[in-house]
């Protein structure tokens, strides 16, 4: 007996939740940031940057290295980052095996809806083989009026797979995420990666989210009514 499912589509956004990338990409950041002033630590980064986009924070950057980042700096930091990805980045342990429950349940209405630029994003599924669950799935915030905590991303990627927002289960792993999903009206859960900075399980629940999972394998779970 097949059961009605909880939501006709889910919408997922990429750092921490497909791939684990974000200790990667913030110990660059944390490297390229003491070069150019701010001898911050990688804890204080990732309490600064998880799922914040860089553009947005140059302010930030100046207020504690008294100089703001160029776009030779920016430059220098994607090139850096960029390598450490395809060197190192893996796919979120679990993830291809709700892949693999979820998409035919879905009929294939699954998306990637991340803040983090296009390059980045598909640098990272293909790396990883999960590419082609997303292909032609793929929404990115910079290509967005606004990118997250602004819903713009999520409601272009509902709107491509003809689902209604109220109708999608957007999964997440940071509090500005959250807020984006829940803004465009979706139901969000938190995912808790392993590395993860104390007190997110709190910060994702005060954003929005409504359950929080630590295994992926669990995901198939949450469509159930």
């Amino acid at each position: 007996m097949n059961h009605p499912l909880a939501f006709e589509a889910i919408l997922f956004d990429c750092d921490g939740v497909l791939v684990d990338s974000e200790p990667i990409t913030l110990k660059v950041l944390t490297a390229c940031l003491n070069d150019w002033g701010w001898p911050l630590r990688f804890e204080e980064c990732v309490q600064h940057f998880l799922g914040r986009a860089l553009q947005h924070e140059l302010d930030l950057i100046e207020r504690h290295a008294g100089r703001r980042p160029d776009e030779a700096w920016i430059a220098e930091f994607r090139r850096q980052r960029d390598i450490a990805l395809r060197d190192q980045v893996q796919a979120t342990p679990g993830i291809k095996q709700a892949l693999s429950e979820l998409h035919p349940k879905l009929e294939g209405r699954i998306a990637c809806a991340s803040g983090a630029g296009r390059r980045k994003i598909e640098l990272q599924l293909s790396t990883t083989g999960l590419l082609s669950w997303f292909e032609g799935r793929v929404f990115s915030g910079h290509e967005m009026p606004q990118t997250k905590p602004a819903p713009d991303v999520y409601l272009a990627a509902a709107k491509h797979l003809a689902v209604e927002p109220q109708r999608c289960l957007v999964v997440e792993d940071s509090p500005t995420g959250v807020k984006a999903g829940v803004a465009a009206g979706a139901t969000v859960i938190g995912f808790l990666p392993a590395t993860r900075p104390e007190g997110l399980d709190q910060s994702l629940l005060e954003a929005g989210a409504v359950a929080l999972f630590d295994d992926m394998t669990q995901l198939p779970q949450f469509m159930s009514r």
